[in-house]
């Protein structure tokens, strides 16, 4: 880390990752904001713990980092917190538990239609939209207007191929 020293005083650096940088991918710069707490990764001011930019921001200044560290990251206050004594909770039978003052009602309109072809969810937009074509073509004469079974043509040449002795 290359730390710069924006204001002593305020407290606030520029702090820029040469460590673990690929060649051709330029270096990543953070601010820190020792006085607010703050760093442009935002890892400080959301877990309350320094990161690595202002652990190299309190390493260029010898600040000590632990007055950075919030409380609840302290054993003691840690252990606080289990030195209470639980009650030991009785035997599940003998709970009483209220009767429900309420019912559940399934909202029919949220269950899938079992029968029939799946309803797709898929937004669809202008690529969906095909171009209008002319129809169908005969797959023989590429004709509009019939198929190859019905095919004009296709008679003709069968004709023309059984006086000709093609089979």
């Amino acid at each position: 880390m290359n730390v710069e020293i924006y204001s002593r005083r305020h407290e606030t650096f520029r702090v820029t990752e040469t460590i673990g940088r690929r060649p051709g991918i330029p270096p990543k710069s953070y601010g820190v904001d020792l006085r607010n707490r703050r760093c442009d990764c935002r890892r400080f001011q959301t877990l309350h713990y320094p990161c690595a930019h202002v652990v190299a921001a309190c390493a260029k200044v010898n600040l000590n980092i632990e007055q950075f560290v919030d409380d609840v990251y302290i054993l003691e206050r840690m252990l606080r917190v289990w030195e209470n004594e639980f009650p030991v909770l009785s035997d599940l039978f003998t709970w009483e538990v209220p009767p429900t003052t309420f019912e559940l009602v399934p909202d029919r309109g949220l269950r899938r239609n079992p029968r029939g072809r799946l309803q797709s969810s898929r937004i669809r937009n202008e690529m969906d939209i095909r171009e209008k074509s002319d129809g169908k073509r005969c797959g023989f004469c590429r004709l509009a207007g019939h198929n190859r079974s019905k095919c004009p043509q296709r008679n003709y040449h069968i004709g023309q191929s059984s006086r000709s002795g093609r089979n």
